[in-house]
């Protein structure tokens, strides 16, 4: 017997930013022990701090060094002086709301939806999906544990952030979705979706998995979630709905 599914994914990406260590940074220029240096000027066309008894400003000329410079023990972001010296992490989600449908054993049903991250005076982030999956009075449709690829006819719901196809080569264009793109480019922006969701055509979903991530400070990285549903002749019949929350940290 074959059961006919609709399946209303009501993504709306519920917004949850969580900042680890959100504390003000100081505006020491070195210390020591416990070294660190907040801010500070090489050669000419720049000074901190150029004061006259009357006011005070700081100064940049002739940047010709801009970017993030990193390695085990140190990092650096070149470029113009600032005056926010306070960690920052913002993650915006676009408002999603789709209703994909009805499905049968021989269709696969697919979706997407965006959000951005960008991160300042921190290690990097990290990005957690945060639901039980899509639901019908009680019943939570399977979620895919190990990245797999669409199998018709087997219940399987997964994501991933990257292009697709649902058949084929992945060398072809892409079905649906889309691989993080850095904003402006990658020499300011370093986000990538995480270990199980970045691969073409192989889905995975498991609540609290992180699904994107950044090993430094970052500008803008805009994502594309892809969603993947199939049904089986045993998938309990009814109206489905998925509210996923996206939860993003620092790390230091």
């Amino acid at each position: 017997m074959s059961f006919w599914k609709k399946i209303a994914s009501s993504l709306a990406l519920c917004l949850l930013v969580i900042c680890n260590g959100s504390t003000v940074a100081t505006a020491l220029q070195s210390s020591s022990a416990t070294y660190g240096i907040d801010q500070a000027q090489f050669g000419n066309g720049g000074e901190l701090d150029a004061c006259s008894t009357t006011y005070c400003s700081k100064q940049t000329a002739g940047e010709t060094a801009v970017g993030n410079s990193a390695s085990s023990s140190y990092q650096t972001q070149a470029g113009g002086l600032v005056t926010d010296r306070q960690e920052s992490l913002q993650l915006i989600v676009n408002g999603t709301n789709t209703d994909i449908g009805t499905l049968t054993t021989t269709s696969t049903a697919t979706t997407t939806a965006t959000f951005s991250v960008k991160s300042y005076l921190a290690s990097g982030y990290a990005v957690y999906t945060s639901s039980p999956g899509p639901q019908n009075n009680g019943y939570t449709m399977h979620g895919m544990t190990t990245a797999a690829a669409s199998s018709q006819g087997t219940e399987q719901f997964g994501i991933n952030l990257v292009n697709n196809t649902l058949g084929g080569t992945c060398n072809a264009p892409a079905n649906f979705g889309h691989a993080a793109t850095q904003i402006p480019d990658g020499s300011f922006s370093y986000g990538q979706a995480a270990p199980g969701y970045d691969t073409c055509g192989l889905f995975k979903y498991k609540d609290g998995d992180a699904i994107a991530q950044s090993a430094t400070s970052s500008g803008e990285t805009d994502y594309t979630i892809s969603y993947m549903f199939n049904i089986s002749a045993l998938t309990p019949g009814g109206d489905y709905k998925l509210q996923q929350s996206i939860v993003a940290t620092s790390t230091f």
